[in-house]
Order: C-alpha cells, then sequence, then structure tokens
C-alpha cells in the first residue's frame, strides 16, 4: 500500500463496480479511509442490491484498509448529507469527495420521456451538488472556526458533455452541466482551500460495454481502456500534491491524459440592426470558426457552412 493519501477519509459515491470501484480501491491503496457508497441499481437506475458495496468494502478490508457501506442515493438531497455525516461520524472528518455515481438512459429526443429526462438529470446533476453542497458547508464552517482544512471534489463528466454524442442529450446536459458546477464551485471554494476538478472518462465499465462491442470486444482492447487508468488521476488530484490544480477537466483515456480546455470567444463580427441582413455576418463567422470536437476532442475534418453547426 502507498501513503499518499495517508489519514484522509474519502467519500466515493457510485463506488460498487466499474470507475467508482477502481476510485474506492485506488484510495484505500494509497491510506485514505473510504465510505463506499452504491445504491446498487442496474445501469438504468432501476432496483437496489448492497452487495457490489459490500464486496468493495471487503477488498479494501483484505488489504488492510478501512471502509463503510453506504446505500443512500446521491438524487436524495438529504441523504446526500447523510453520507457525508456517516464519514465524520465514522472516521472524524471528510476531505475527498468523488462524485461517480451515475446511469443511463440513452434515447434520441423525440423518443425520451420526462422521466428519462428527470432520472438522469437527478443523479448526475443533483448527485453532484448534493455531496458537494453538504461537504463545502462543512469546510465552510471548519474555516470560519479557524480549523485548517483539507478538501478535494473530484466531479465526473464526460466526451458526451463536453463533446456531444447523439443519442445522449440527458446525460450529455448533465455532464455538461457538470463540467461547468466545475468550474464555478472552484471558483468559491479556493478561498477556503478546497480544489474542485472533474474528469471525462473514456473506460470500459458495464455502462460502456454496449457502445464499445459489448462482450465480443478483444480482451486487449477491455485492458487499454480499463477502468484503473481513471482512478489514478483521481488518487492525484486527492492528494496534498495537487493543492494547486483546480477548476479543470481531465480527459482520460487508457494511458493517455489531458485537459480540456473549455469554451473559449472564436471570431467575432458586427451585428445588422436588420435580421435579413444578418445572413453574410454569420456565414463569415461560421468560416472562420473552429468546428465542435468530435467525441475525441478533436477537429472535425474540413470547413463548411451551415455543416460546421455539428
Amino acid at each position: 500500500m502507498g501513503n499518499l493519501l495517508e489519514g484522509k477519509v474519502a467519500l466515493v459515491t457510485g463506488a460498487g463496480r466499474g470507475i467508482g470501484r477502481e476510485h474506492a480501491l485506488m484510495m484505500a491503496s494509497e491510506g485514505a479511509k473510504v465510505v463506499v457508497n452504491d445504491l446498487g441499481g442496474d445501469a438504468a437506475g432501476g432496483g437496489g442490491d448492497l452487495s457490489p458495496a459490500q464486496e468493495v468494502v471487503a477488498e479494501i478490508e483484505a488489504m488492510g484498509g478501512e471502509a463503510i457501506v453506504n446505500g443512500g442515493s446521491v438524487a436524495d438531497f438529504a441523504q446526500a448529507g447523510e453520507m457525508i455525516q456517516q464519514a465524520i461520524d465514522t472516521f472524524g472528518d471528510i476531505n475527498i469527495v468523488v462524485n461517480n455515481a451515475g446511469i443511463l438512459r440513452d434515447r434520441m429526443l423525440f423518443s425520451m420521456s420526462e422521466e428519462d429526462w428527470d432520472a438522469v438529470i437527478g443523479v448526475h446533476l443533483k448527485g453532484t451538488f448534493g455531496p458537494s453542497q453538504h461537504a463545502s458547508s462543512y469546510w465552510r464552517e471548519k474555516a470560519k472556526a479557524g480549523e485548517e482544512v483539507y478538501g478535494r471534489i473530484i466531479n465526473t463528466a464526460s466526451p458526451s458533455g463536453i463533446y456531444g454524442n447523439v443519442g445522449q442529450t440527458n446525460y450529455g446536459a448533465a455532464k455538461a452541466g457538470i463540467a461547468a458546477f466545475t468550474m464555478i464551485a472552484a471558483q468559491e471554494l479556493v478561498k477556503y482551500g478546497v480544489t474542485v476538478n472533474c474528469l471525462a472518462p473514456t473506460a470500459w465499465s458495464r455502462m460502456t460495454a454496449p457502445l464499445m462491442g459489448g462482450e465480443d470486444a478483444p480482451e486487449e482492447f477491455k485492458e487499454k481502456i480499463s477502468p484503473r487508468w481513471i482512478a489514478v488521476i483521481t488518487a492525484w488530484l486527492a492528494s496534498p500534491e495537487a493543492a494547486n490544480v483546480t477548476g479543470r477537466c481531465f480527459d482520460i483515456r487508457g494511458d493517455q491524459l489531458g485537459i480540456a480546455e473549455g469554451w473559449h470567444l472564436g471570431p467575432v463580427g458586427t451585428q445588422t440592426d436588420d435580421p435579413a441582413d444578418l445572413g453574410p455576418v454569420v456565414a463569415d463567422l461560421m468560416q472562420r470558426a473552429r468546428l465542435n470536437a468530435n467525441m475525441n476532442g478533436q477537429d472535425h475534418e474540413g470547413p463548411g457552412f451551415p455543416s460546421q453547426s455539428i
């Protein structure tokens, strides 16, 4: 076991399987005490089963670490608060919040139900707000009392949110919201010594497997984008070494680690006061503007108008 996070207390949501499981195991292997949260539902958010979280706790204990199970729903604000309080009551503090819990209900916009929208927004976006709000309130009160604060929030965005992906208006909107949430929360909490960053991971998990060839995908490919790679940067961001890194979104694809740079103002023109005369102005802007990135975060090939509005 390492000691990068020795003495720290972490909450990892959605930690029973996939990326969350790797987060919890990696944090524990670096000395953190971990609250392993997982409702245990299916990929669409249905049902509940504590056994995945219990198995992760057992793995941590087997390696000599300390961990406890939490079966609360991140979409429930009160239960999110109870997760933070459980960490404080059990281990004496909360230092690290990894907001990882998520579900998928992919539909084309015209086929998406209100329930599909609300469920995904609730788990991802509200499920990031809840634990973060309760933890940040705790850290602020500590700072006001003159106590030392060690705070790290690590959120989970997605290439679907920052670059866009067909069939995921609900998921992508939630993930884009998480990226914006991260940037703003980082600005708000920096004076308390709290950092806030987010991840845009590409990894093999039960949620992504159907999009990547399913179980027929080559084992070499699965290993290349193992969810363990996501946990490496997460553990580092949670460590004292990352004290000056905040408000960033990290794109991770296997051992490739990058920073997604977000929206920047591109070309600028001057509007006319008559909308009938605006076509040439917009055409000029479109010709000079970069295309929206593809799912790899790279430029699309070739210029074009109006195809630039991808």
